[in-house]
Parts: structure tokens; sequence; C-alpha cells
């Protein structure tokens, strides 16, 4: 199974995220320029860049929830599946 890169947005005080975004990370190079503009200014503001998490990983690299953010405006949940 292929491995892939999630990135949930949650707006401030929501269960549910405002944005489920998924990456397999065989493209997580290139994915950068697909994603919506208000994902890339949320990834930014945090000093997320996702070239370099992709560098990180290997054929088996590591799995289950990476890092959680939140802040007074939104949290940024990142994972690998």
């Amino acid at each position: 199974m292929m491995q892939t890169l999630k990135l949930h947005i949650y707006k401030s005080g929501k269960a549910d995220p405002e944005t489920k975004i998924t990456i397999p990370l065989s493209v997580l190079p290139v994915s950068e320029r697909l994603l919506p503009q208000k994902v890339k200014a949320s990834l930014a503001r945090e000093g997320i860049d996702l070239n370099e998490l992709g560098s990180l990983f290997g054929k088996q690299g590591p799995k289950g929830k990476l890092i959680e953010i939140e802040n007074t405006n939104e949290k940024i949940v990142i994972l690998v599946e």
C-alpha cells in the first residue's frame, strides 16, 4: 500500500477539519504546486515546507501523526498513513 501524507486544517474551535488533503508520498515533490493557496499560506505561516518534509521519508518512513500545530485561528495536523 502506498504511503500518503495527510494535511488536516481546522478552524479554531471546530471538531471537523475545514480542509483535508491527501498526497501520495511518491508525488510530494510536485504536489506543492497543486495545493490551494490558503493551504500553502497556512503551512508557510508555520514554516512548513512540504518538499523538506518529503525528503525526510524513505520507502518506509514514520507513520501516524507527525505534528500538530495550533494557534488562535487554526490547527494543522500532519500525518502519514
